[in-house]
């Protein structure tokens, strides 16, 4: 069996079934009911049945156990590998003109520069997938094993653009796998990187369109507008959107929701939070967003944090409790952020929390979502300011389930550089209440895994 393919454990949960057989870290995973194994996909489908008979290779010299199991229907065996989806990831093949990892500068830590285009990762961590290095094989696979949802980066329906877009002689084959995953019920999202006079305007009208014959099972559709940094010598000369071009997109987006309520009860088709603010228009109401569907994908993030807020207040009796804090975001959220601010002090009057901007110079001001800001751009902008009792920054700013940032500095480090406090908000509107309010705020991390991978067993591809 070949390295990439092998299963090996390593964590064996407390009272699981795994820890009464004896399966050990180490150990490693080769069939199910005499089945190999490709990837976490396989497992979790050979697993569920009520009796199934595991062969184990045991760490060292240990030999092969064929192992017997009988246990209730779903139940796992409570064991965590190495490596999390049990395969290599695959890396795209595409050289699109929006992406964002041709735009990062040298130097910074290797698995950045990964580019995945894995519809496993689509299903378990919500990554957006252009479907063209999937063969008719992984099309069955994910019907056979249901797995829903499966997030797709349209980009575009003209095919002969998506091929220019994506640089991919392939890129315009897709569709007829998107039809035949939406034949068979996989839930689908989509999502529509938006670049200026490429696939936006009357293009986009197309692409909306097209889409409709994918309901039910397309259940929704971003449009985002592509991120340039400062990094772009000698790749496709791309423009960046300003405010009139913000007001067309809600506008046309505006409509076509409308249609898509009237012939399928739902809206469809939606903006993200970054055309609203720089169009300098109201977010759409709660109902708008059918849901949520794509807040990982900065839909309705910003009118969910509003809403959470107002009911965490309802909760609260206000009073006259005095704290002075720093809240520093991204360009694109600090005036809402700041309406949030001044919602929180009609209940606390004397809470002062000082909403500062940060400006992104690691990768250009043109780069304005909180998420793509550096510890050293944070350090340079609030260093000799009177911060008040601490510094709050967003969840976003941070990578996956640790203290760092995108240029490798930590939370400790700007801890030490600005001598205070930094607490790490997550994104819900109670977390930051609490943490405006409260003097032992519990902080954690849990930045998704937007720009990286980070549980690859081997990293031979980033």
């Amino acid at each position: 069996m070949a390295d990439k393919a092998r299963h090996i454990v390593r964590k064996v949960r407390p009272d699981s079934i795994a820890e009464e057989l004896n399966i050990e870290p180490g150990d490693e995973i080769l069939e199910i009911n005499e089945t190999p194994i490709e990837d976490i996909f396989d497992y979790q489908y050979l697993v569920e049945n009520e009796y199934i008979e595991v062969l184990v290779k045991k760490a060292g010299n240990g030999g092969e156990w064929l192992l017997e199991i009988e246990k209730d229907e779903d139940e796992d065996l409570g064991v965590e590998f190495e490596n999390g989806l049990m395969d290599d990831y695959r890396s795209c093949h595409n050289k699109c003109v929006f992406c964002f990892i041709d735009q990062m500068p040298k130097g910074m830590r290797e698995t950045l520069y990964f580019k995945d285009d894995d519809s496993r990762l689509s299903f378990l961590q919500g990554n957006y997938v252009t479907l063209t290095n999937m063969s008719d094989k992984d099309i069955e696979r994910i019907i056979r094993y249901n797995m829903s949802p499966i997030n797709i980066s349209v980009q575009t329906t003209n095919p002969e653009l998506r091929r220019v877009m994506l640089h991919n002689r392939f890129a315009g084959d897709v569709f007829d796998k998107i039809q035949r995953l939406a034949d068979a019920g996989i839930e689908l999202n989509g999502q529509v990187v938006l670049c200026k006079g490429l696939n936006d305007r009357d293009e986009l009208d197309r692409t909306i369109s097209d889409l409709e014959k994918y309901l039910p099972s397309m259940k929704s559709v971003s449009v985002v507008p592509v991120g340039l940094t400062k990094y772009r010598d000698g790749l496709f000369p791309l423009e960046p959107f300003n405010k009139e071009d913000a007001e067309y997109l809600v506008d046309q987006i505006g409509r076509w929701q409308d249609y898509y309520i009237k012939r399928h009860g739902i809206h469809f088709i939606h903006a993200s939070d970054e055309w609203y603010l720089l169009a300098d228009r109201p977010m759409p109401e709660e109902e708008c967003y059918d849901g949520y569907l794509q807040l990982e994908n900065g839909v309705g993030m910003m009118r969910l944090l509003w809403n959470e807020v107002c009911e965490s207040l309802a909760e609260l009796e206000g009073d006259g409790r005095k704290r002075r804090m720093t809240l520093a975001t991204g360009k694109l959220a600090a005036p809402w952020l700041t309406q949030i601010v001044e919602k929180i002090r009609e209940f606390f009057p004397n809470i002062d929390v000082d909403v500062i901007a940060i400006r992104n110079d690691f990768f250009g001001e043109k780069i304005t979502v909180s998420g793509l800001i550096t510890g050293q751009d944070l350090i340079a902008q609030l260093k000799g300011r009177d911060l008040g009792l601490k510094v709050m920054i967003p969840c976003n700013m941070l990578r996956y389930g640790e203290n760092v940032f995108l240029d490798d500095l930590t939370v400790a480090d700007a801890e030490k550089a600005l001598n205070t406090v930094i607490d790490v908000v997550d994104s819900d509107g109670a977390s930051l209440v609490a943490a405006i309010l409260e003097d032992d705020f519990n902080k954690e991390q849990k930045r998704r895994q937007m720009y990286e991978q980070t549980d690859s067993g081997d990293s031979r591809q980033a």
